[in-house]
């Protein structure tokens, strides 16, 4: 059972209950035990010595909070910065979309949370630690530790299930609760764990371990939730105008002798000779001090009858746009070579049929493409410069290092065939492989093909066999070399706020469901509902200019990206 968006959103706008946090004077890592104060090091790549006592522990998390807690946007990639500033509908300065530092000081001026509620929230973790769980994942979680939920299983009933017995749960299995271990997600795979990353555009690990991978939705759970009820908010207060502009659409629509019989109804005197604008000032004014005010009701109603499908609507519009990236990928990997397709299997892990059939490849790439990769191997050095690959070749003592002229693709297939000598051999030389890999991929893969020729982005989609670039222009070339390599990477197109995309698009999705219900909704809603959904396009396209222009622009990316 999905995680259901709509569940989500609907359940904000229904009500927007939050828990408020503890405010104490005391940082909450004050009160962690030793193992929490070495596992968030860990988890946010602080070193610290081992052994080590308590004081010196906490003094290493106390010089790294600011940083990783109140201005967690220090550590991000260019484009998670460029994805952000887009989202909140803010272009990116010309000529600073890589400068890093531009990038940053643009999204401090935007940053949403302020650094004592980003402090103060660990002081209760268990109130948004579970908030982008599935529903599925939820109820594995509940089942495991014998906790009890009245039937249906409803997410927010899950939901206060969970957090209800969180304590408790970590006291049964003597486990810290302020900052959790990897027993909170014993009932996830793998695949989950990657899949909750890729949707909220947080880069995954490459290579990955499971605790790595665990460590990493740890440590981005909690501004995970944060960016969910920010999106919400806004679809809330959204939709709070929708119905108000419905409202006085209604009004509108009434003629003059109707809003003279309604001010009669509710005993509001109108004084003789009113024109139409000066009844309807009239009516707006004591409309919502009065009880039993027609208008209202007739807004209620139609706005019900707008809504009452909203849960398959948005069901059917966000499996359709998951359906698209499932398409998508499906789309690109079918042209793939099979040596790309058992490389991408290899590297994680997946048995490669023997003698299979390029439709069993396929087969198996879609199945395992939420797998994470979990070592090092040959195509590391797949998206790898020309510089990058000769500085490699240097370190191994290959010859193909100080070779004048020598081509990117033999470049990579020396570096290809030194690896997989490491490998075999294994011992310190392989060890040595791996310590470098480990240090140099992450610069290595940051400029992927900002520096390419055209020949070699070429040679590059050849291995794919990719064939459709006859008389594209370089930008288009990187383009689809961009896309290729991150769906061979990360099994996705790209994890930019795939999931947060969504739900920014959630304002406009109500109004969207608005109009539906009121035309779907006339025959009951009668004549008033009929003039109201024309207006509410009026009112819808005022009250969510903002949302609608950030949703645009990430629609806009998505469409380049697929």
């Amino acid at each position: 059972m999905k995680f259901s968006l709509s569940s989500f959103l609907l359940l904000a706008l229904a009500a927007e209950s939050t828990v408020a946090s503890s405010w104490f004077s005391k940082a909450a890592y004050n009160k962690w035990h030793e193992t929490e104060l070495e596992r968030w090091l860990s988890d946010n790549n602080v070193p610290y010595p081992t052994p080590a006592d308590r004081k010196d522990l906490e003094n290493l998390v106390k010089s790294n909070w600011d940083a990783k807690v109140t201005r967690p946007y220090a550590d991000w990639e260019p484009a998670q910065l460029q994805s952000y500033l887009k989202a909140k509908g803010t272009d990116v300065k010309k000529g600073t979309e890589s400068n890093k530092q531009t990038l940053v000081s643009q999204v401090q001026g935007l940053w949403h949370e302020s650094a004592d509620t980003a402090s103060n929230s660990y002081n209760s973790v268990k109130d948004w630690i579970f908030d982008g769980w599935t529903d599925s994942q939820l109820k594995s979680f509940l089942d495991r530790h014998d906790i009890p939920v009245p039937q249906p299983r409803k997410r927010d009933t899950m939901l206060a299930a969970a957090r209800s017995n969180y304590e408790s749960v970590a006291k049964k299995l003597n486990e810290a609760a302020h900052y959790p271990g990897d027993w909170l997600y014993e009932s996830w795979s793998e695949s989950d764990l990657k899949e909750f990353l890729d949707e909220r555009g947080v880069p995954v690990p490459q290579p990955s371990t499971r605790d790595k991978l665990i460590a990493s939705v740890r440590r981005n759970s909690r501004l995970s939730a944060v960016k969910a009820k920010e999106s919400v908010a806004s679809a809330s207060s959204s939709a709070k105008a929708a119905k108000e502009s419905l409202s006085d659409a209604l009004l509108d629509s009434w003629s003059d002798s109707k809003i003279k019989e309604w001010a009669d109804s509710n005993g509001i005197k109108v004084p003789q000779g009113s024109k139409r604008n000066e009844l309807i000032a009239l009516a707006r004014k004591h409309r919502d001090t009065l009880t039993g005010d027609k208008i209202a009701s007739s807004a209620s109603s139609a706005y019900g009858a707008a809504t009452s499908n909203v849960q398959d609507q948005y069901n059917s519009m966000t499996g359709s746009a998951q359906s698209k990236g499932d398409d998508a990928f499906n789309e690109a990997i079918a042209s793939w070579s099979d040596s790309r397709l058992k490389a991408f299997l290899d590297a994680r892990g997946v048995p490669v049929p023997q003698g299979g059939k390029k439709d069993e490849l396929v087969k198996q790439v879609r199945l395992n493409k939420h797998k994470a990769a979990t070592g090092f191997s040959a195509w590391t050095f797949d998206t790898w410069t020309t510089e990058n690959l000769r500085k490699w070749l240097g370190t191994q003592n290959n010859k193909a290092a100080k070779k004048a002229g020598a081509s990117r693709d033999e470049l990579f297939k020396q570096a290809q065939d030194s690896y997989a000598s490491a490998s075999k051999s294994g011992g310190s030389g392989y060890a040595s492989v791996t310590s470098y890999l480990a240090s140099a991929t992450g610069a290595a893969k940051d400029t992927s093909f900002d520096t390419w020729s055209d020949s070699d982005l070429k040679s590059y989609l050849d291995s794919y066999g990719v064939p459709n670039y006859q008389g594209s222009n370089t930008n288009e070339l990187k383009a689809m070399a961009r896309r290729n390599a991150n769906y061979f990477r990360y099994g996705t197109s790209t994890p930019h706020d795939t999931f947060f995309g969504r739900l920014q698009g959630g304002a406009q999705w109500v109004f969207d469901q608005l109009k539906i219900g009121v035309s779907s909704g006339r025959q009951s809603a009668g004549y008033e509902a009929e003039r109201a959904s024309d207006a509410v396009k009026e009112g819808a396209t005022t009250a969510t200019h903002a949302a609608g222009e950030a949703a645009q622009k990430v629609g806009d990316r998505a469409k380049e990206e697929l």
